[in-house]
């Protein structure tokens, strides 16, 4: 059946497998269907369902890292702190970018095991030219026969008003990514050709989390218990009461469930730390065997439960029609959680974030993995003024000497316009304000401190 939407994929040369499932769930958005699920269909996970990290770390095994396929979501640009490339292009430690660590992390693997683990990266249309134009610098990389990235698909915006194909003249604005769900229809394609190849399991994290390292374990776990989909998980905070959190229906089949898919009548017990205890580290492991069979059963396609996320876009309202790759734990008998440790899970969302992996609370070890200090049990927590530091450039304004020390640090909030020199150190709890633009230099900050 041609619709405006068919026409509009086609027309950009999409594959098939992507303009079937877009209108698979463009079905389900003109039936009214937005993907809520309500508090009366989830409950928190079942002991059974749970793993704790602790208990299976004896399992590892270099074996297990000739199967491995590592893959790096770096689909963003980072436009929330003011960047317009590839957010993996950041320095975040010395001079070393995200690509540079997570680059020098697998061949420190490959030359330490002995086994070729592959490595792949999931770029968006945005950042695939920046991404593989840097990466050329690690010329043994790539593995013979397999790309070194591929492209996550694009749907067509939807106007909210009649459901029909938003238009733009910009026409990068009549598309939008459709969230990392879309993973194993953009892999669909290399498919059998990893598994031929001997790769049996793939570890999927994003790209700006640099705690999160390859441990075989993990599939050693997998293949021990015939877990075929494993997602890591950790104890939520009060810093994650709006994010997703881990949960199974009424048989005791795991679920994701995303702010975008609870009713509003429900947001108190979504945001329940205590009851919904664990959220999604987007870390993902994955039985390629089982995904391919997933797909073939599914007649070639791999659908996950909705996620309608309205937008304005220059003064038009529209839907995005977008999936989440966690929420695939549904999809697979006898998936599990794993519980690990907060240090698995160090991304860089906010200049927050990249200040605390600036400073000397992480350490960059010989296997080029980002570690807390050994002091440490957690990292600071961080809240800068975002009039002041929620862009790249206005971090680098204001730190331009670097962090200032905070291996001594609980947490450090800062009110106003600070800049810091050389030897700062802050210990303890530390809450800075300022009315008017101050330097500190050769200072050690404690306590609540008003700046004059």
């Amino acid at each position: 059946m041609s619709t405006p939407f068919n026409r509009l994929m086609k027309q950009e040369g999409i594959p098939d497998e992507v303009l079937r499932t877009f209108n698979a769930y463009y079905s389900k958005l003109a039936k009214g269907e937005k993907g809520m699920l309500p508090e009366s269909t989830v409950r928190p996970p079942s002991p059974q369902n749970l793993v704790d990290y602790h208990q299976v770390t004896d399992l590892a095994s270099s074996k297990y890292l000739k199967s491995t396929l590592v893959i790096k979501l770096n689909g963003g640009l980072g436009t929330s702190m003011g960047l317009s490339k590839a957010k993996s292009l950041l320095p975040v430690k010395g001079n070393l970018n995200f690509l540079d660590i997570i680059s020098r992390q697998i061949l420190t693997l490959r030359a330490s095991s002995g086994y070729d683990v592959l490595l792949m990266f999931m770029n968006s249309f945005n950042t695939e030219q920046d991404t593989l134009q840097y990466l050329s610098k690690y010329p043994d990389l790539g593995l013979k026969d397999f790309p070194l990235s591929f492209v996550q698909n694009k749907f067509p915006r939807i106007r909210q008003d009649n459901l029909l194909p938003y238009e733009n003249k910009d026409k990068t604005q009549m598309w939008n990514p459709p969230g990392h769900g879309d993973l194993y229809t953009a892999i669909q394609p290399l498919l059998s050709k990893l598994i031929a190849a001997g790769y049996r399991y793939a570890f999927v994290s994003n790209a700006d989390n640099l705690g999160a390292t390859v441990d075989s374990a993990i599939p050693a776990y997998m293949e021990k218990h015939k877990v075929p989909f494993l997602m890591e998980v950790c104890q939520r905070s009060p810093m994650d009461k709006k994010g997703g959190h881990l949960c199974e229906d009424p048989n005791g089949q795991l679920m994701l469930r995303e702010l975008a898919q609870c009713p509003a009548e429900d947001l108190d017990r979504f945001q329940d730390i205590d009851y919904y205890q664990y959220f999604n580290t987007n870390n993902l492991w994955i039985d390629l065997q089982a995904l391919e069979w997933q797909i073939i059963s599914g007649d070639g396609l791999m659908l996950l439960p909705l996620i309608v996320n309205p937008k304005n876009v220059e003064g038009t309202p529209v839907f995005q029609l977008e999936t989440a790759m966690g929420a695939a734990i549904s999809t697979f008998a006898n998936s599990r959680a794993l519980i690990v440790p907060r240090q698995r899970f160090a991304p860089v969302k906010k200049t927050n974030d990249l200040l605390c992996i600036w400073s000397d609370a992480y350490e960059l070890n010989d296997q080029y993995q980002i570690v807390l200090k050994r002091s440490l049990d957690r990292a600071p927590l961080i809240e800068l003024d975002d009039r002041y530091y929620g862009k790249i450039t206005d971090l680098q304004t204001h730190f331009p000497s670097g962090a200032p020390s905070l291996s001594a640090c609980r947490e450090l909030k800062i009110i106003g316009d600070i800049s810091f020199g050389e030897d700062v150190i802050c210990e303890g709890r530390v809450n800075l304000s300022a009315d008017k633009p101050i330097k500190l230099c050769n200072r050690l900050l404690t306590g609540d401190m008003k700046l004059e």
